[in-house]
């Protein structure tokens, strides 16, 4: 499975009061995510269960171009400028595709 490029990322909020607001920042985000960015295939946030001040992202893009171009959008410009604030940690993990199912674009 040669196509597409994911990673997850965990981010480890501060407190409460930086999660519910890092959530905010988290949904205007994905607004310009849904809107401008076809090479984008999933971008999930989770919150893994007893962990209340940690959110997980799954990101699957069409290949490395997708994920360079959503890097290069106003709404992630903005989100990467702005996180840094709600947060104690971050770690990335970029991931090969090695098998799987991925849905079809229409």
């Amino acid at each position: 499975m040669s196509e597409g490029f994911g990673l997850v990322v965990r981010f480890t909020l501060r407190d409460e009061k930086a999660a519910a607001e890092f959530d905010e920042l988290c949904s205007r985000t994905l607004e310009g995510i849904k809107a401008d960015e076809p090479g984008t295939l999933a971008y999930v946030t989770h919150t893994p269960e007893g962990e209340p001040l940690v959110r997980v992202f799954y990101e699957l893009y069409t290949d490395r171009a997708a994920f360079d171009a959503h890097e290069e959008q106003p709404h992630t410009k903005h989100f990467l400028a702005e996180r840094e604030q709600y947060l104690a940690g971050v770690e990335v993990t970029f991931l090969d595709a090695i098998a799987g199912k991925v849905a079809v674009q229409q």
